[in-house]
């Protein structure tokens, strides 16, 4: 069994199997793809459901065992514990997917973010709700969620986030950060292409703290 971060399971482990054949999605619509569950998902990645419900990112790639095979375990270990502190992460991955505009990873990491120690006010600062600089005028922070915007957008970087950048971080951590930042914005269009839906606790936890 891979490693599975919260960003792969956890806060985001929603309805598989019958009752989220192909959905149903958060506007009213239906996922893409049938999300299987345990008893629906082919023998090779059974595994993957041995804890319980994976999410509904494992229980779409299961659609195709090879590919969840060799996905998993890359997610588990660009998401999962680093030598980049875990709030830093969380940071980087709410940033970049509210710029992606992915309303899935947003909401499922908003609770996430929650649990790691950000407060509201970061979390809805890293939404842009609220005023970045503000709220995080630590240059570390400043310099994460600068580069995150940039890697957003398309074309080259420019020199000042890089510049930025490098004057916080070392070379791992740049390279480490960057390809978090990357391989979010991989998992945010796959779940905005899917539609893949929040699971019920995630949304009854985002009106308690009104960030929904």
């Amino acid at each position: 069994m891979v490693r599975q971060s919260p960003g792969i399971a956890g806060a985001e482990a929603g309805p598989t199997g019958q009752e989220a054949a192909a959905g149903p999605a958060q506007d009213g619509g239906r996922a893409l793809v049938a999300l299987l569950g345990a008893d629906q998902a082919p023998l090779l990645v059974r595994p993957f459901f041995a804890n319980g419900d994976p999410g509904p990112i494992i229980a779409a790639l299961a659609q195709v065992p090879e590919l969840l095979e060799v996905t998993a375990p890359f997610l588990g270990t660009v998401l999962g514990p680093s030598a980049v502190p875990i709030r830093t992460k969380e940071m980087v991955i709410l940033r970049t997917s509210a710029q992606a505009s992915c309303r899935y990873c947003v909401e499922a990491h908003t609770v996430v973010a929650r649990d790691v120690g950000l407060s509201v006010t970061e979390v809805k600062a890293l939404r842009s709700e609220l005023d970045a600089a503000t709220v995080f005028p630590d240059p570390d922070d400043q310099a994460v969620m600068g580069w995150c915007d940039a890697l957003v957008g398309t074309g080259p970087v420019g020199p000042d986030a890089k510049a930025a950048l490098r004057a916080c971080f070392a070379d791992h951590e740049v390279v480490e950060l960057t390809l978090l930042v990357t391989t979010t914005l991989l998992l945010n269009r796959f779940c905005t292409a899917l539609d893949l839906p929040t699971s019920p606790d995630v949304l009854v936890r985002l009106d308690a703290e009104g960030l929904r």
